[in-house]
């Protein structure tokens, strides 16, 4: 067992970190407080070749392992929410499912211009009336000779007005319930797609967050990924390597909460000293440091697994559930140690509370998180291997 981070990894981290200084923390609150995605951010991640880190360099990615995929979300969420949450959906969710489900034409046409970011990828599970529970989507996709027929709406879907291709889950029997759910490729520039950006968010204002609208979209048969009905296989997958990133994701919003809330006690003094001497605050910057290093420990074992190519919805789901709820402590802890002055937005804290609670409920509530720990425990859950798995990574 080796904790130690490769050379390149931690070339890697800096890498990330000197952008994040120069490139996001700089604008981030004028972002944020109009609501503006800067798509510019996505180009220059794609020339540090950044877009494709964990994909294959046959597929046109650096070829690094998983767990330099944590870091760099680790590293993104540091600066804000937003641009990690890009890089979990580009990368996550469905770069990694296109390897990982995609035939040789479908990777060649779509993962590659992904991979080296000139082309944006995005999902489309959610619905207005389906989020935890998948089957309930109503979606629908109808073979019409050698194309699909897909009619119907998602929502909460990022990078909605950004992407240029989406994996989209649709039913195309809907008599077999979710295992009549398929996945298909879907591109913008399809006649009858559309999408609507949603306004008015608690948190993550500077992501681009919306709707997809589906109005007798005619999809190739080619487009189809997987076989007919492995959608929620498919779906299920995606979001194992989605939850990674979100987890290794809120291990940065911890370690952004702690930079400022540590800064922050040395500046300030109370009854003649630094309020970073008063017990009680340093309890809260304690359990900052206790869920960040927590975190970590389980995101980069659900990393370890995924090198090996092994099975980790279990893990993966632990490391999503608590990394996502210490986030959220260390940011409410982080407001209280700056008082009144962390309920403005004069001091970036109250700004990862309000991006620290989506991820406590996106791709998987915590709730939802905490019946599979217990069913996995009971003996009521099990993991079954899936038809496809990603490919281990191998150290060179």
């Amino acid at each position: 067992m080796n904790f130690d981070f490769t050379p390149e990894q931690e070339m890697l981290r800096q890498t990330v970190r000197k952008f994040v200084d120069k490139e996001i923390l700089p604008h981030i609150k004028e972002w944020d407080e109009r609501g503006y995605f800067d798509p510019n951010i996505l180009k220059r991640l794609a020339q540090l070749n950044l877009m494709g880190v964990c994909i294959p360099e046959q597929y046109g990615g650096m070829g690094m392992d998983y767990n330099s995929l944590a870091i760099v979300c680790e590293e993104l969420e540091r600066g804000d929410t937003a641009f990690r949450t890009a890089v979990s959906v580009h990368i996550g969710l469905n770069s990694l499912t296109l390897l990982q489900w995609g035939t040789e034409e479908q990777k060649q046409k779509y993962l590659v211009p992904q991979a080296k970011g000139e082309k944006i990828g995005a999902f489309g599970l959610t619905e207005p009336n389906a989020g935890s529970d998948v089957a309930a989507i109503s979606t629908t996709a109808v073979r019409d000779g050698d194309d699909y027929i897909l009619n119907g709406q998602k929502t909460w879907i990022s990078l909605c007005d950004i992407a240029d291709h989406f994996i989209v889950f649709a039913y195309t029997d809907k008599s077999k319930k979710h295992r009549g759910i398929s996945a298909f490729i879907v591109e913008r520039t399809m006649p009858g797609f559309s999408s609507r950006a949603i306004k008015g968010k608690l948190g993550i204002r500077a992501g681009n967050t919306g709707e997809l609208f589906f109005d007798n979209v005619r999809v190739p048969k080619e487009n189809l990924l997987g076989e007919e009905g492995e959608g929620f296989k498919i779906a299920m997958s995606a979001l194992d390597n989605g939850r990674f990133t979100v987890a290794a994701g809120a291990c940065g919003l911890i370690m952004a909460c702690l930079e400022a809330s540590v800064k922050y006690c040395h500046e300030r003094k109370t009854f003649g000293k630094e309020i970073g001497r008063h017990q009680l605050v340093q309890q809260m910057i304690a359990n900052m440091e206790a869920g960040l290093q927590m975190s970590r420990l389980l995101v980069y074992k659900a990393g370890f697994l995924k090198n090996k190519g092994r099975r980790n919805t279990r893990e993966t789901s632990l490391a999503k559930w608590m990394a996502c709820d210490f986030a959220n402590k260390a940011a409410d802890d982080a407001v209280q140690i700056h008082g009144a002055y962390g309920y403005s937005n004069e001091y970036p804290v109250e700004r990862y509370l309000r991006n620290s609670k989506a991820p406590v409920i996106y791709e998987g509530t915590r709730e939802i998180h905490t019946i599979m720990q217990a069913e996995y425990v009971l003996g009521y859950r099990q993991d079954k291997p899936l038809r496809k798995m990603l490919p281990a990574w191998e150290e060179k």
